[in-house]
């Protein structure tokens, strides 16, 4: 029997880093501002039952972003537990979580109508890089590649992420 893993790399037409998303206030953020760094991005809602995640999402931020750590939220409807627009949900993350890190606007994680981020990362990585459900995570390394995906259940602060941040801080 044999078993494909996930190790094996995917030779990369483009990079995170040659992508870019709306901001949740309307802006661009340019990835390339992200070079060199390793980015946690996770597809987000406000009506999840893991939306609690967004507290540890926050300490995370806090602790390791000197480190060169960033983390993206994405709020998405794909499961219809977002609310309906992007100041709605940027006054609902700041005022229950004081969130400070970046999120972009309203974006689709799955399906045609997907966000080209989603898109490339199933290009690249395969299935296991579709979001399942909301607070699901795709961590991408310093070159720009991913490097591993995390389950919803996977919290932010888990012995398991923390260690593979470590590992590429």
């Amino acid at each position: 029997m044999f078993f494909f893993n996930n190790l094996v790399r995917a030779e990369y037409e483009k990079t995170f880093f040659d992508l870019n998303i709306e901001s949740i206030t309307g802006e661009i953020i340019n990835f390339k501002e992200y070079k060199n760094k390793v980015v946690l991005v996770v597809n987000t809602a406000s009506y999840c039952g893991f939306t609690s995640q967004y507290e540890e999402l926050q300490e995370l931020w806090d602790i390791y972003k000197s480190k060169g750590l960033v983390v993206l939220g994405i709020p998405s409807n794909t499961f219809n537990q977002e609310k309906k627009t992007n100041n709605d949900i940027k006054k609902f993350c700041e005022v229950n979580f004081n969130i400070n890190f970046p999120l972009s606007a309203i974006s689709e994680v799955k399906g045609d109508n997907a966000h080209e981020i989603f898109k490339w990362a199933k290009k690249n990585y395969g299935k296991s890089a579709v979001p399942k459900w909301n607070f699901y995570k795709i961590l991408i390394n310093k070159e720009g590649k991913i490097e591993d995906t995390f389950a919803s259940f996977t919290k932010p602060m888990s012995s398991k992420l923390i260690k593979k941040i470590e590992g590429l801080l």
